[in-house]
């Protein structure tokens, strides 16, 4: 019988009722036995519709409950620190919504709570868990592109029109290097197994939006010449994009961070010029995270760096801080 890793669920946000919760349900390691609000009315609605046995009205309630083991997290970016915190504090390991925090600082206090507490923390970029990434991996370590040049990541879409959206709050971690520019900046680090060692970041600050970065573009430099350029944003058109370039080819993904199954795919171009259509395996990221975590929970080895969180909102804040200054930042 497989071992099973009982959450708690802190909160009742769209991604947490829309994605994560029946994620976990549907994976082979995972049982959701609580789930909290701010209210009991909204949590007991969400325990109904999921046949969880109990909810509680408070997020203490529920670290108090000892019939957990973990906590996803779906809370807005400023209250990430103080639960995670908190969670560990009451022993419970931590999947936390990206972005993990507001900056490094926060990061690295969560991140060393967790590591005194003896719990394991993981930021949830779901798309590292799709099984394409090691395919991904595997084609550019095996040279067939030859050495990686550069990547260019594009996330934007347009929600400009809902003022109401918490994206748009500046002191609770608005804007859309938070939102969906964190995707192609954790994916640079992946792929090219490096940390970057300077930004370079242009974005437009709205009046309109409570002065968050609306739409942000830049170049990231990584050791030995090698570069991410991307773009993010939540006023403009709806588009996703990583290509991966080499010196003797170059890598196509068209959808590539929320895929799942038929919208997998990605195109290799040789030196042929031909692209090779290869049909990546499919599968729903969110039920890989969740299994992924577990594993790592049961096995003490965790999937990802512990240090990973606090390096990845080193990268976004000096992003911000580039766009903010209209500077060069160096991080090294």
């Amino acid at each position: 019988m497989t071992q099973k890793l009982r959450w708690g669920i802190m909160g009742c946000a769209q991604i947490a009722t829309g994605s994560v919760m029946p994620a976990i349900q549907e994976s082979e390691t995972g049982v959701i036995t609580a789930v909290a609000s701010r209210g009991l009315e909204k949590s007991s609605a969400v325990a109904a519709e999921f046949s969880i046995g109990k909810a509680y009205g408070s997020y203490e309630e529920l670290l108090a409950d000892p019939d957990v083991d973990a906590v996803y997290i779906p809370l807005p970016n400023h209250l990430h620190c103080e639960w995670v915190i908190r969670a560990a504090e009451a022993g419970k390991h931590v999947l936390c919504e990206k972005p993990i925090a507001l900056d490094s600082r926060e990061a690295a206090e969560m991140v060393e709570a967790c590591r005194k507490a003896g719990v394991h923390l993981a930021e949830a970029y779901m798309y590292r868990h799709h099984p394409r990434i090691t395919e991904l991996q595997e084609i550019i370590a095996g040279g067939e592109i030859g050495d990686l040049r550069s990547i260019r990541g594009t996330f934007t879409y347009n929600d400009a029109t809902d003022t109401s959206n918490i994206r748009f709050n500046s002191a609770w971690g608005g804007g859309s290097l938070y939102d969906v520019g964190c995707y192609p900046l954790t994916a640079a680090r992946l792929l090219f197994g490096a940390e970057p060692e300077a930004v370079t970041v242009q974005a437009l600050f709205s009046p309109e939006h409570d002065n968050v970065d609306m739409m942000a573009s830049g170049l990231v430099e990584f050791p030995g010449g090698r570069s991410l350029i991307f773009d993010c944003g939540m006023w403009a058109y709806n588009r996703q994009l990583l290509e991966v370039l080499g010196t003797d080819g170059r890598i196509e993904i068209p959808m590539p961070f929320n895929a799942r199954f038929d919208d997998a795919e990605f195109f290799v171009y040789g030196s042929s010029g031909e692209p090779r259509h290869v049909e990546a395996f499919g599968a729903n990221p969110y039920v890989q995270q969740a299994d992924h975590f577990a594993t790592a929970v049961f096995s003490g080895k965790p999937w990802i760096a512990a240090e990973d969180p606090v390096l990845n909102m080193k990268l976004i804040e000096s992003c911000l801080e580039s766009a903010r200054k209209r500077e060069r930042i160096s991080l090294v």
